[in-house]
């Protein structure tokens, strides 16, 4: 027969883990770019965008033509997603250190 105050417990625990989790996410800071370098996307544990720098060298460069704007827009969007995938990785193994190993469907 299940406690509940053993319960109650385990749920207060298991509230201060994801408390915890969170806090660490949204200390941790990754970062990546695109283009080599020409734009750079810094993003924390929970993939919100802290700041996104352009190189100046990659905006003189353009021309004012379409394909040069697509071409950094591409960038741009090349150094978020890349952010974004290394958030992921932080945020899975954090999950899966704050579990113990306990094999959960969805984040091994």
């Amino acid at each position: 027969m299940l406690n509940p105050l053993k319960l109650s417990e385990m749920l207060s625990q298991a509230g201060q883990m994801q408390e915890e989790v969170q806090r660490k996410l949204s200390e941790t800071i990754v970062e990546a770019s695109s283009g080599g370098g020409a734009v750079t996307a810094t993003m924390n544990g929970k993939k919100e965008l802290l700041k996104l720098r352009i190189d100046p060298s990659a905006v003189m460069s353009l021309t004012g033509g379409q394909a040069d704007v697509e071409m950094l827009q591409d960038l741009i969007v090349g150094a978020v997603n890349e952010a974004g995938r290394k958030a992921e990785e932080i945020i899975k193994s954090s999950l899966q250190g704050a579990l113990g190993g306990l094999k959960i469907p969805g984040l091994s």
